[in-house]
């Protein structure tokens, strides 16, 4: 039981970190001006990621305590998932969100800046996209959510 509450509890702070960085980066990238932009970016870098990583880390970790002796297909699709969502993480959020936090505290927006952010925006959309499947197939092996519900 323990180590569901673990899971559950890391999966939704690592969905909610994340959607939380992808709006405040959006937000204040459309409506506000540099300085806000500055802020998100130093916050997300400095504090967001190691968050992040740790609920990230609770959450694999804790999956993979869940899932031992179980089979089937929810099970392997989370399994197939997961390197895809530490692959793009490791190699492509953290990086990158470093960066435009390097970037925004010089005051370089330059067309590197928004390509790199660009990057980043539609990445975030793939790991909230598989993160929201995890999430979805984690209900239902918890009973929670109608194991043969196809929306």
């Amino acid at each position: 039981m323990k180590k569901t509450v673990i899971h559950a509890t890391a999966g939704t702070l690592a969905m909610l970190l994340v959607t939380c960085f992808w709006t405040s980066t959006l937000v204040s990238e459309l409506f506000f001006d540099d300085l806000t932009v500055t802020y998100v970016k130093q916050v997300i870098a400095k504090y967001g990621l190691v968050c992040l990583v740790l609920a990230m880390a609770a959450t694999g970790g804790s999956g993979f305590a869940l899932s031992k002796g179980r089979t089937g297909r929810l099970i392997e699709e989370k399994q197939k998932r997961m390197p895809f969502l530490g692959a793009n993480g490791v190699l492509i959020m953290i990086p990158a969100a470093i960066y435009l936090s390097v970037k925004a505290t010089a005051g370089q927006f330059d067309s590197l800046f928004y390509v790199v952010q660009a990057v980043e925006l539609i990445v975030g959309l793939v790991q909230l996209t598989l993160l929201g499947k995890n999430f979805k197939a984690g209900l239902r092996l918890s009973g929670r959510l109608c194991p043969n519900c196809t929306q």
